[in-house]
């Protein structure tokens, strides 16, 4: 099964896309979030983290592939620096809407599909308009 990394600058928002997509995926999907920075804070203030990416995406590697997901800016930045240190192939860094991205992503993994067709479905979801 894909797994899924929510990278987000803010703790609370990546928890509660997390807690809207458990759901969707039946409970199947590994799901892990990379929220806020470390700051000290309890709930590590805002930005974002190396390690808690890096420790997200181990979290979430089911053996199929791990798709990662950002909110924006350095959460986009923080994660390719991860991802170029991990030189892993099976960990894709998707632009795609946080939200609807999410959505789609989880939807797809649910089924069994692939990395590259769960990374597919989450950049198609920038196309689906709302009304």
């Amino acid at each position: 099964m894909v797994g899924l990394v929510l990278v987000s600058h803010s703790a609370r928002l990546a928890t509660g896309l997390r807690e809207l997509l458990e759901p969707l995926g039946g409970g199947l999907v590994p799901l892990a979030t990379a929220g806020g920075s470390e700051d000290g804070t309890p709930d590590g203030g805002l930005g974002t983290s190396y390690a808690r990416i890096e420790a997200a995406i181990a979290a979430a590697d089911a053996g199929a592939g791990v798709l990662i997901l950002p909110d924006l800016g350095s959460s986009v930045l923080t994660a390719r620096l991860v991802l170029t240190d991990l030189g892993r192939e099976d960990v894709l860094l998707v632009d795609a809407p946080f939200v609807e991205g999410g959505v789609a992503a989880v939807v797809a993994a649910s089924t069994g599909a692939t990395l590259t067709d769960v990374a597919a479905a989450a950049r198609e979801a920038r196309t689906i308009p709302k009304f």
